[in-house]
C-alpha cells in the first residue's frame, strides 16, 4: 500500500480506501462485511469511508462494529462520514450548526468512537448560509470530536467559497473533496481539481470502477452474473446515472475495448481503472467496495502502478464518444 497527504491537512491517507454505502449497508450479510473489513484493514487501507445516511445508520454501526473487533488500535485507521441527507425516515436534514451538532453526535455514537477524522458535507447545503456550517465545523473540530472536515460533490465556486471564508475567518479549512471520477466519469477534471489544488485540498474519489462496469464482468446482450451487484435489486439502483444507463450494450463493447491494453500491462481491467484514477496528483485516495474479502487485494496491488502514455492515448481514443465531462 502507499500513502498520500489529503491535501494540506492532517490525514495521510491510503491510495486504496474502502467505501461503505451498498455492503456495510445491509447489501450482503454483516459478518461478511465485516469480514471485508478485516480483510482491508490487512491489506494496509487505511481509511474506511461511510455516511450517516448509509442504510439508515447500519453502514455506521456495521464499520464501528468490524473496526473495534479488528487487531487495528483507533490512531492506526481513519473513519471518515458525512451528513447532509436524510437518515431513514427522519424529516430534519442538510448542513445547519444545528445539524452539524445533532448527526455528529449521533454518527459518534452509532460508530463507537470519541471522534472522526474526516468529517464531510455530504453535499452542498442552499438552505443554509455557508459561514454557518463552516463555523459550526470549525467548532466541531475545536471540541476534539473532528480532526479534519470536507465536502463531497460540490461545484468549483462553492469549495473556492468555502476556502476563502475560512481562511478570512481563521477557521479550520477544508482539506478534502469527493467527487465521482472514473474513466468513463471525468466531470471533476473541468473545474474540481483545479480549484482544490489551488486551494491545498485533496480528492477522495468515489466509483472509481464505474459501479462495477470497468471490471469487464458485465458483457454487452448478456444478463448480468449472479451475484454481482447489477444483479441484486438491492444494489443497482443507481446503475443509471442521468437517464444515461452505465450498462448499455454500446457503453459495456466500448469499455470490452480496454482489455487487451490492460492484459498488455499484465493487469486486470479493474487495475487499469484504478491505475488511471490514482496517476492524478489531485487524487489522495480511491474508494472501493467489496462484498467478498478476497477482491480487495487486487485493487491494492494497483498502488505503484504507473501507466504508459501510449495506453493513455489508446484509452481516450477508445472511450471517446462514451466518456461524459
Amino acid at each position: 500500500m502507499n500513502y498520500r497527504q489529503l491535501g494540506q491537512g492532517p490525514l495521510t491517507v491510503s491510495e486504496i480506501s474502502f467505501g461503505s454505502w451498498l455492503t456495510l449497508a445491509g447489501g450482503v450479510e454483516r459478518t461478511q462485511a465485516i469480514a471485508c473489513v478485516h480483510a482491508a484493514l490487512d491489506l494496509g487501507i487505511t481509511l474506511f469511508d461511510t455516511a450517516n445516511q448509509y442504510g439508515a445508520g447500519e453502514a455506521e454501526r456495521c464499520l464501528g462494529d468490524a473496526l473495534r473487533t479488528s487487531s487495528k488500535s483507533r490512531d492506526q485507521y481513519l473513519i471518515a462520514t458525512k451528513l447532509f441527507n436524510q437518515v431513514g425516515d427522519e424529516p430534519d436534514k442538510g448542513c445547519s450548526a444545528a445539524q452539524v451538532a445533532k448527526q455528529l453526535d449521533r454518527s459518534l455514537q452509532r460508530l463507537g468512537t470519541d471522534y472522526i477524522d474526516l468529517y464531510q458535507c455530504h453535499r452542498y447545503d442552499k438552505e443554509t448560509p455557508l459561514e454557518e456550517t463552516l463555523e459550526a465545523l470549525d467548532r466541531a473540530v475545536h471540541s476534539g470530536k473532528v480532526r479534519a472536515i470536507g465536502v463531497s460533490e460540490w461545484p468549483a465556486d462553492k469549495i473556492i467559497a468555502a476556502a476563502e471564508i475560512s481562511a478570512a475567518r481563521g477557521w479550520t479549512p477544508v482539506t478534502s473533496s469527493q467527487p465521482q471520477y472514473s474513466l468513463l466519469w471525468r466531470k471533476p477534471e473541468a473545474a474540481v481539481f483545479a480549484a482544490c489544488a489551488q486551494h491545498g485540498i485533496g480528492n477522495i474519489v468515489y466509483s472509481p470502477l464505474a459501479q462495477g462496469v470497468l471490471t469487464g464482468k458485465y458483457k454487452p446482450g448478456e444478463p448480468p452474473p449472479e451475484g454481482s451487484r447489477a444483479a441484486n435489486p438491492a444494489m443497482n439502483i443507481t446503475m443509471e446515472t442521468k437517464g444515461r444507463q452505465f450498462r448499455s450494450d454500446h457503453l459495456l463493447a466500448t469499455v470490452a475495448q480496454l482489455a487487451p491494453i490492460a492484459a498488455d500491462l499484465g493487469l486486470t481491467m479493474s487495475q487499469l481503472a484504478l491505475a488511471w484514477v490514482l496517476r492524478r496528483n489531485e487524487v489522495s485516495s480511491a474508494i472501493v467496495g467489496a462484498s467478498r474479502p478476497e477482491q480487495l487485494a487486487p485493487s491494492v496491488a494497483t498502488c505503484g502502478i504507473t501507466l504508459p502514455d501510449e495506453a493513455l492515448t489508446q484509452i481516450d481514443i477508445i472511450l471517446r464518444d462514451v466518456v461524459l465531462t
